[in-house]
């Protein structure tokens, strides 16, 4: 029945009627806190959906209440109340959000969130304490962003976690909140700004420069892979992380940049920080065994039959390198085929008729 108030050409531009509904979703919001207060069981969705209805209301009556009379002065009637309501009930928002956030309801709780920053940066409220962004303000912003991140928009999750990243409350967490949002949105500009910025906010940290690194080997930018991973590796901390960042850096050389003397120089500096390495031993064996099939290739275009057979030498010769590593990846792990069909097209290659026929059997099983 009030709500015809509103919109009542006679009373819609009044102060008073806005402030009004406002007043009156206040007291049942009073009611409801009561109840609680008293140690009794408040009905909370009522409780906090009068809460949440205040502030637009009173945003209007503030609005209206600062424009000049007949006699072009300002004197306002309401505003001392309105500022008194919505900062005695600011902390309710707050609790209103950790409400809905534990109920799951990822939406409202960021809505009642977003709320009590909003009120914090209202005109009225500048150089008050409900202004002061303290440190419920800053836990406040961090969760709100937090359940921006569950709501599925990524425009919404970017725009709560941007405004949350320079408060010194939980950072860390909200810049890798960040990258995963823009990796998500497919926003590749924003993502390797943000990792940049998170390497120097926490120069001790290895995600934001490894991500880094991993952003740059997936784009092709391989100058700046080698760049990121040489300071990387002037910051490893120990040899697991050395030898993750040397492989790291064979790849570049070897796939991006096709450079297999460089990409065996740092294959092997991998391999002497773990011997037993897996991946080290198939990485090394795959440099030597693509040589090998390279050199095969351009040995058959030969129609020279001395030099055909010497550049066939010089494949075996690489084929042989690539065995040893390629028979330690197979032993560290004999389940993956892509060592079993490396280790066949080698036995192949270099006439071994009892290896080649263990390793056919093996890749039937």
């Amino acid at each position: 029945m009030f709500n015809g108030s509103l919109e009542n050409a006679e009373t819609k531009d009044q102060a008073e009627t806005w402030y009004v509904a406002g007043f009156i979703e206040n007291q049942q919001y009073d009611a409801e806190r009561t109840k609680q207060i008293l140690g009794q069981q408040p009905n909370e969705p009522v409780m906090y959906d009068a809460l949440f209805s205040i502030l637009p209301y009173f945003e209007k009556a503030y609005e209206l209440d600062q424009q000049p009379n007949e006699k072009g002065k300002v004197k306002p009637k309401y505003t001392k109340d309105i500022k008194s309501i919505l900062s005695a009930n600011h902390i309710g928002l707050f609790n209103g959000g950790a409400y809905y956030f534990d109920q799951k309801d990822y939406k409202k709780a960021y809505e009642f969130f977003n709320q009590y920053l909003d009120i914090t940066e209202l005109p009225m409220f500048e150089g008050t304490q409900t202004a002061t962004k303290d440190s419920t303000f800053m836990t406040v912003q961090f969760y709100a962003a937090v359940a921006a991140t569950q709501i599925g928009d990524s425009k919404i999750a970017i725009s709560a976690l941007e405004r949350a990243k320079d408060t010194p409350y939980r950072q860390y967490d909200v810049y890798q909140y960040l990258c995963y949002e823009y990796e998500q949105a497919k926003d590749t500009v924003n993502l390797e700004k943000t990792l940049m910025e998170g390497s120097q906010v926490f120069p001790d940290s290895t995600y934001y420069l490894n991500s880094l690194i991993n952003l740059y080997v997936a784009t092709n930018r391989n100058d700046q892979a080698l760049e990121s991973l040489n300071t990387a590796i002037a910051k490893a901390a120990n040899d697991t992380e050395l030898e993750n960042l040397y492989s790291v850096m064979g790849y570049v050389y070897e796939r991006g940049l096709e450079d297999y003397a460089n990409a065996e120089k740092y294959y092997k500096m991998a391999l002497e920080k773990n011997p037993e390495s897996t991946e080290a031993n198939s990485n090394l064996g795959r440099v030597y065994y693509n040589q090998a099939v390279n050199k095969q290739g351009e040995a058959n275009m030969i129609n020279d039959s001395q030099k055909y057979q010497e550049e066939l030498n010089k494949a075996k010769d690489l084929f042989k390198q690539a065995l040893p590593y390629y028979e330690k990846a197979h032993k560290g792990n004999p389940s993956e085929m892509q060592y079993m069909i490396a280790l066949r097209g080698i036995y192949y290659n270099l006439n071994m008729g009892p290896e080649l026929e263990a390793i056919e059997a093996e890749m039937n099983k």
